[in-house]
């Protein structure tokens, strides 16, 4: 599962939390709110005077322009609950299993919707064509669950290719890439361009890339590079698609980056690979573009990072979409303010292009700024985003079950000297087919 984790907004990493399975599994059983007829509070938007959203700590920092916009064009006060992400998740859950509302607005990670979709304001009116232009179809298809648009876009995500420009532009590094491999070092743009810049610079304690193996979602990207068009489960969400030859030439090629990577690859997460390359011990690092904004003014990489998209494989350049959305509870007392917020916050997207991490959904705030100093990482998100390969992860109210007890232990497994991929993905999809059918 992806999401941005926000726990300090100077150093914002995306980590793994592990969510108890049997919560995902429990709140798709809202009972109560399945048979709940969307939200029909008598407010209105005007007769309102503050609403409660909650978000992940740090996401505040994103949203408080549009905040304070809002309070002085419409003279409404938003105000923020912040939480960790286990805490946003587990406070939503409950609120929501038990229709005791607390708040007016959530900022949801995108593999949260389909736990979370019973209880849920439909937002359909607000999915118009032009919405939809505007937002990677990615963006698009992940808010809907079952026939409702649950969340609006808030902030969109994808890997991208980090680089060293310093030793991609030296003399030494060029001459000497070039009589080994026969072509220009460049930023590799292919799977095997990616082995042989990683492999030429693995040497006297410097390595070509993290790889990071407690994470899973590197291994999703390389499964759409390799041509897979339903990630991990077919799209009835009953069986996986794992045993076939696109997740074992993504697994072969994903596994065969450890020798690129520092000892113990299966232990490290995106902190630790994010903090490998920040300390100049890497050449280059898949990572998500809010890292751009990261890279400490003290780094030995600051000011000497260059990005570009993510690589191809043999079905094309394709990264994870990692979006977030703005929902609204469908039991919440504010429907009207609510939906007021959530399409104001929508319209006045690029306001977040100006906050620390400059996380925005929409193609046109992307755009906007995407040729000014500090958004570097703009084009090489939209490039990844809106390739043919770019699919999205599952609407599986198991995927985190998925995750935790399947995938990221199969990765792990695969790092192993002598592994039988091929094994073990056919054991994994036994195992996933387990988990969705019961």
């Amino acid at each position: 599962m992806l999401r941005i984790k926000m726990a300090d907004s100077r150093s914002v990493r995306l980590s793994r939390t592990k969510l108890a399975a049997a919560a995902a599994v429990a709140t798709i059983s809202l009972v109560a709110l399945t048979a709940c007829t969307p939200g029909t509070s008598s407010d209105s938007a005007s007769s309102v005077k503050s609403i409660v959203v909650l978000v992940e700590a740090g996401g505040h920092a994103e949203l408080q322009p549009i905040a304070d916009l809002y309070a002085k064009d419409k003279g409404v006060k938003v105000n923020f609950v912040e939480l960790p992400y286990n805490g946003l998740y587990n406070r939503v859950n409950s609120e929501l299993s038990t229709g005791s509302i607390s708040f007016d607005v959530a900022a949801l990670d995108a593999i949260w919707l389909p736990a979370f979709a019973a209880g849920l304001q439909p937002l359909n009116s607000l999915y118009t064509s032009a919405v939809k232009a505007d937002n990677f179809p990615s963006v698009v298809q992940e808010a809907k669950v079952g026939g409702n648009y649950v969340g609006m876009p808030a902030f969109a995500n994808s890997e991208i290719l980090y680089y060293r420009t310093d030793l991609f532009n030296d003399p030494a590094n060029q001459a000497g890439f070039k009589a080994k491999y026969g072509y220009d070092l460049k930023p590799p743009t292919t799977w095997q361009q990616y082995s042989d810049v990683a492999a030429f610079f693995t040497n006297n304690g410097m390595y070509g890339a993290p790889l990071p193996g407690a994470e899973e979602t590197q291994y999703l990207a390389a499964l759409s590079q390799a041509g897979q068009k339903q990630m991990v489960l077919n799209a009835a969400g009953t069986k996986s698609t794992l045993d076939d030859s696109a997740s074992l030439k993504a697994l072969d090629y994903y596994a065969s980056l450890a020798k690129y990577a520092p000892p113990g690859a299966a232990a490290v997460d995106w902190n630790a690979a994010q903090n490998l390359y920040n300390q100049g011990k890497a050449a280059m690092m898949l990572f998500w573009a809010h890292a751009y904004r990261q890279i400490p003014t003290s780094s030995p990489v600051y000011g000497k990072t260059g990005v570009a998209p993510m690589v191809a494989g043999p079905a094309g350049i394709a990264g994870v979409p990692g979006p977030y959305y703005l929902s609204i509870p469908r039991q919440g007392a504010h429907q009207a303010a609510s939906t007021a917020f959530v399409k104001f916050a929508y319209d006045h997207n690029a306001l977040s292009a100006n906050t620390s991490l400059g996380l925005v959904a929409r193609i046109s705030a992307l755009k906007q700024y995407a040729n000014k100093p500090g958004y570097e990482a703009y084009s090489p998100m939209v490039t990844t985003l809106s390739a043919p390969a770019t699919i999205t992860r599952p609407a599986n109210a198991n995927w985190q079950n998925i995750v935790n007890n399947a995938l990221i232990p199969m990765i792990q497994k695969s790092l192993q000297p002598g592994a039988d991929n091929a094994a073990l993905l056919k054991a994994t999809a036994s195992q996933i087919d387990q988990i969705v059918q019961q």
